[in-house]
């Protein structure tokens, strides 16, 4: 059994089950409420009932007061609905919207997805969730030198853990401790979400992105909202990489073929029986005109500045479709 939610002013519509709170079922249909403790604590997420009525759940009288109850306030996060539902709350479309955090993390889990790359999947405090935008990233703090930055390879709808992929850079001192040094259970401080890549949803145009290396990461995050929300638009991966065995996670790129993405790997420095050389060359090789076009380039700079002159130059591509992340040493990585 579901209830029948509607949020105003910008009348979207999406199904709440019985067992599921109101932000719950929002983030699940792709619609961005603003949270942030996800526990009844903070009061972010509050929000009015206009039309229904709801089970108000955990949420704390300090965060939620039986005056604001008896005005229609309810806390998105813990509330569910005994009725149809007809909502007040902003949706959060853009990254000035999205509070900057500093948090504790613990390595939850270590995963070597190559030779040169570690999944790292970190677990927030209980009571604390980060809200971002697929594409985003976020600073590891260290108690000497830089932040390092590492892009968010998972979609929000799925933010019980972060995920970054990590590269074993020659000369990268944290990178070096991840691999030599890190165990599960470690202790880490982060800051986030930070950048602006991320998936503009009400852009009409087809998109073709191109990644190098674990330039892949907020791509998977882009490509998994996409689909989870029904993104209709035609979509490219080109990801280039130097061997074939730097090629990661292709099982879950063959279920993204399956759904209609388009996946054109590229190797660069060895013989293999797909495509080779640069992987910005490869677009350049199959699309004459990229005017109608939205492209989306992350990794190294070489790669995403070569591609937006070629595109932009060669190929008719507006600049304002061209969006990027690079991934530099310092202070990113």
């Amino acid at each position: 059994m579901s209830f029948k939610t509607t949020i105003q002013p910008s009348n979207h519509t999406f199904p709440v089950g019985k067992d599921e709170t109101i932000l719950e079922a929002a983030l699940e249909h792709g619609f961005t409420l603003p949270y942030s403790c996800r526990d009844g604590a903070c009061g972010v997420c509050k929000g009015k009932v206009l039309q229904g009525s709801v089970d108000h759940g955990k949420a704390k009288d300090f965060a939620l007061s039986e005056a604001d109850k008896a005005a229609g306030l309810a806390l998105f996060c813990c509330a569910k609905p005994l009725s149809d539902l007809v909502v007040e709350s902003h949706e959060v479309t853009n990254t000035q919207e999205i509070t900057v955090k500093t948090l504790p993390c613990r390595v939850e889990k270590m995963v070597k997805l190559a030779d040169d790359v570690m999944a790292l999947y970190l677990k927030l405090p209980t009571n604390e969730r980060l809200q971002f935008l697929a594409g985003q990233y976020i600073d590891i703090l260290q108690k000497e030198g830089k932040p390092r930055s590492f892009s968010l390879a998972n979609a929000p709808h799925n933010d019980e853990l972060l995920e970054l992929h990590v590269r074993n850079i020659v000369g990268g001192t944290f990178t070096h401790h991840v691999f030599n040094k890190m165990k599960e259970r470690d202790i880490l401080r982060i800051k986030g979400p930070l950048g602006t890549f991320f998936l503009h949803e009400d852009s009409p145009l087809p998109i073709i992105f191109v990644a190098s290396g674990t330039g892949f990461a907020p791509v998977k995050a882009i490509v998994e909202h996409a689909l989870h929300i029904g993104f209709k638009h035609e979509m490219h991966i080109y990801w280039g990489v130097r061997k074939q065995s730097d090629l990661y996670m292709l099982d879950k790129v063959k279920g993204w073929e399956e759904q209609g993405v388009k996946f054109i790997p590229v190797v660069s420095d060895e013989k293999w029986n797909g495509r080779t050389g640069f992987v910005h060359q490869a677009v350049l090789d199959d699309f004459k005109d990229l005017s109608g076009y939205a492209v989306y380039a992350c990794g190294a700079p070489v790669v995403v500045e070569a591609a937006h002159r070629d595109f932009t130059t060669q190929r008719g591509l507006l600049n304002e479709s061209f969006h990027s992340d690079m991934f530099t040493f310092a202070p990113k990585r």
